[in-house]
């Protein structure tokens, strides 16, 4: 992965991080920034899965790839909400 696939990574994870956060029902008591750390992590994770079920680079946009790093992201933030909703 070169420098600017890095940085791609980086924005598409913030988008994918807000995206996630619209898609889990509810109010989610997360702060912004481990939103956006969870979208970063979910796009890294949906390309790589993308890349082991063969569906990452098609022609056009990469629906598959998009759809997988959205589905990351919502139970990513999900998850990460129960257990940070829990803090005492």
């Amino acid at each position: 992965m070169e420098i600017s696939g890095i940085f791609g990574a980086l924005v598409i994870g913030l988008i994918i991080g807000a995206l996630g956060r619209l898609v889990v029902p509810g109010k989610q008591n997360l702060p912004i920034w481990l939103t956006l750390a969870i979208g970063i992590i979910a796009a890294l994770l949906g390309t790589v899965l993308a890349a082991a079920f063969g569906v990452a680079k098609t022609p056009g946009i990469d629906w598959i790839e998009l759809f997988l790093q959205i589905g990351l992201a919502a139970v990513g933030v999900g998850l990460v909400a129960g257990v940070y909703g829990r803090r005492p």
